[in-house]
């Protein structure tokens, strides 16, 4: 969950001297950003430094990130036409370059860690390329959803199309484990969470499948639908913070689960730090199938020697 983010000293130092998008379209020093976070933390698995919205570039929606302000998309989606003339392209070679930082750090990790791959789910990809950008209440995507239904369901049909394949390129160029990124969903209603958003998920997924690899399906503020969240696919299914680990099992079935400590919990002293991840454990009771790991990403203001006690604790 954001391991190589702000945080760290060693990547921000690169932040210096080059952008985010330099560091992801650069192998060498993405995979540096991936493994930093292996080395200093002891974590089980290192997940690919890239950005959910990489593929913008190749649908020709552009992309560049404002200091302070995070990402914006220059050629948003507003309209049918924009959604029709979007291409369809070979993910191989326009997103080689997240291949080429998985090949290189397949080569240099330990056997016994995994690493994983990722990308964004339908709706949170398209909640950015029609909002322009981040959001709070997303209104001109609830818009374009409510208003152009048809356009929509073509729109979401298209991005999860491309999320599939881009999973799977990324399975077959080393990633053990495939992560789909459903980071705004927790924004609908459980109605429109099936309507507009779950087909489009389960078909990112269903393709992502055939190239054997395990998957993980990550949402915020999913508790709401946590069921229907669980049955649009994934041999793992992620909950946050907003529901106890052992509620949203009991909810789930026979899953393995991925969750949940608060982020904030890791800027708390060190006895609530510790009590809130032995709650979790003990929520998790020693169940098969449990990673232990954040609701949501690291906050940029997170000690790193916190971080590496939580590792520590979980280990011990």
């Amino acid at each position: 969950m954001r391991q190589a983010g702000r945080y760290m000293p060693q990547y921000r130092k690169l932040r210096q001297k080059y952008s985010i998008l330099e560091l992801c379209r650069n192998p060498e020093l993405a995979a540096k950003v991936t493994l930093e976070p292996v080395h200093r933390l002891g974590v089980d698995a290192a997940i690919v430094f890239a950005d959910i919205l990489l593929p913008f570039e190749p649908l020709r929606l552009g992309l560049t990130f404002t200091p302070g302000e995070g990402p914006r998309i220059e050629r948003p989606i507003r309209e049918a036409a924009d959604v029709e003339r979007l291409p369809t392209f070979n993910v191989e070679a326009e997103l080689g370059f997240v291949l080429d930082t998985l090949r290189l750090v397949r080569r240099e990790l330990a056997d016994d860690v995994a690493l994983i791959g990722f990308a964004g789910a339908p709706f949170t990809l398209a909640s950015y390329a029609i909002e322009g950008g981040s959001s709070r209440t997303f209104t001109k995507t609830k818009r374009f959803m409510y208003q152009t239904p048809d356009t929509w369901h073509l729109f979401l049909s298209k991005l999860a199309d491309m999320v599939g394949r881009f999973l799977g390129a990324q399975a077959r160029a080393g990633a053990h484990a495939l992560q789909l990124f459903d980071s705004w969903v927790g924004c609908l209603s459980p109605d429109d969470y099936r309507t507009y958003a779950a087909p489009y998920s389960r078909k990112a997924l269903a393709i992502a499948r055939e190239a054997g690899a395990p998957l993980i399906h990550f949402g915020t503020g999913t508790a709401t639908f946590l069921e229907d969240f669980a049955a649009a696919g994934g041999d793992v299914v992620s909950v946050d913070w907003r529901i106890p680990l052992d509620a949203a099992w009991s909810r789930i079935g026979d899953r393995a689960i991925q969750g949940n400590l608060e982020p904030a919990a890791l800027l708390a002293p060190e006895g609530e730090r510790t009590r809130q991840v032995r709650d979790i454990l003990k929520r998790a009771a020693g169940r098969p199938g449990h990673i232990f790991n954040l609701g949501h990403g690291v906050l940029p203001e997170t000690d790193v020697a916190a971080v590496r006690a939580v590792v520590d604790l979980v280990h011990g």
